[in-house]
Parts: structure tokens; C-alpha cells; sequence
């Protein structure tokens, strides 16, 4: 739907319930009414400093995980371009081909080095402390580290920094390794794991990981 029609629809939406709610209750409460209909269950982006800007994104792994997770880092970073181009306005990803390229020949020593490289603003770098898919032998559940760190490559000054509470995924409990193959679990995983991190940089559902645990049944 076209934001300007989303909008004309969410404000006809407001009128009409305060036609409703004013005369049973009082100004304050019929306020703060309206304004949960604007704007739902978002959460703010806690960092919104990507607008209008060219962005890199890399997510690099310890020197273990490049071992036993071979490309994981890799998918996770493409994935949060994805995101981030579909979200934030006005946002230029680099391609991440062009990233991956440019650390498998030069290695990766500082984030910053990668957006001066390829004439980025900004680079979302993220360190892949710990990645794994199975809870045991023969069930999935996937747990990961991350910390999330944004550079301005134009002052070279770390603007944003975060450590994750671990991404555990499904939540609550494991499934059989016998009811998905390890390709696709791997998947859905990777996605979760994008998703935790680049919906820093935007306005989210703040009650999207409700649903984690039913995802893998559908």
C-alpha cells in the first residue's frame, strides 16, 4: 500500500476513535489512544544515523567459527543489506559482493579500511563472537554472539556500538534434527540472526520475536 494512502487511512482510523472514545473518557487517555494507532508496537531505531547514507556492511568471524560455519558470516552480512535497504530511507548498500571480494584479498584489520575502499559513509561491522545451529546431536537450536559497531569512514569515529544479549533461536525450545536438514535450519537461522541485528537501524515490531518459536512449524 502507498504510504501517503496508508497514512490517510491510519488518520481517518485516529478520528473515528476519538469520535468513540473522548466522550468516555477523558482528553489524555483518548490521546494516548491515537497515538498507539499511529504508531502501532514499533520500537524506535536505536541508532538513525544511516539515512542518506552509502553503507557497507561485513560481519566478520572469529578465526574458528571461518572452520566450522564456512560462509555463515558472509550470508549474515547480505542478509542485513537486505534489510536495511528495505527499511531505511534512502540507504545505498554496497553490493556485498563487492565487500566479501575486497576482505578475502586484503584481509580485515580495521571496518573502516573497507568503506574507505569502496567510497562508503558508513560501515556496519559486525564481530561473529560465537555461531551454532544445534542445541545436541540431534536437535536444532541456534545460538550466536554479535556486537554490532557502526564507523564514520569520513572521521574514522566509532558512532554506534553493541553487544547482543545471545540470539537463541527457536527461543524456548529445540526441534528434532530429523524434521528439517541442517541447509535449511542454517538458513532460517542466519536470517533471525540478520534480522536481531539490522533492526537497530529502524523502526520495528516490538513484538515480532512472539512469533519465533511457531516459524518453524509452518
Amino acid at each position: 500500500m502507498d504510504r501517503s494512502v496508508l497514512r490517510y487511512t491510519q488518520l481517518v482510523a485516529v478520528v473515528m476513535l476519538l469520535l468513540l472514545v473522548v466522550p468516555m473518557a477523558g482528553c489524555t487517555s483518548a490521546l494516548a489512544t491515537a497515538l498507539w494507532v499511529i504508531r502501532g508496537n514499533n520500537v524506535d531505531a536505536e541508532y538513525d544515523g544511516l539515512r542518506d547514507k552509502t553503507v557497507a556492511v561485513a560481519c566478520y568471524p572469529l578465526v574458528e567459527l571461518k572452520y566450522r560455519n564456512s560462509g555463515v558470516a558472509k550470508h549474515i552480512a547480505r542478509q542485513i543489506g537486505v534489510l536495511l535497504e528495505r527499511n531505511v530511507r534512502k540507504i545505498k548498500v554496497v553490493d556485498h559482493r563487492k565487500v566479501a571480494e575486497w576482505v578475502d584479498e586484503h584481509g580485515l584489520e580495521e571496518y573502516t579500511e573497507i568503506g574507505e575502499a569502496l567510497e562508503a559513509d558508513m560501515v556496519v561491522g559486525v564481530d561473529l563472537e560465537q555461531f551454532d545451529i544445534y542445541q545436541d546431536q540431534t536437535i536444532y537450536q541456534g545460538t550466536a554472539n554479535v556486537t554490532i559497531k557502526v564507523f564514520d569512514c569520513h572521521t574514522d569515529e566509532l558512532v554506534f556500538e553493541k553487544i547482543l544479549p545471545q540470539v537463541v533461536y527457536p527461543p524456548n525450545t529445540g526441534i528434532p534434527a530429523t524434521d528439517k536438514q541442517e541447509r535449511q535450519f542454517r538458513r532460517e537461522f542466519v536470517s533471525v540472526v540478520a534480522d536481531q541485528i539490522a533492526r537497530h537501524f529502524y523502526p520495528h515490531d516490538a513484538h515480532a520475536d512472539f512469533a519465533q518459536d511457531t516459524l518453524l512449524l509452518d
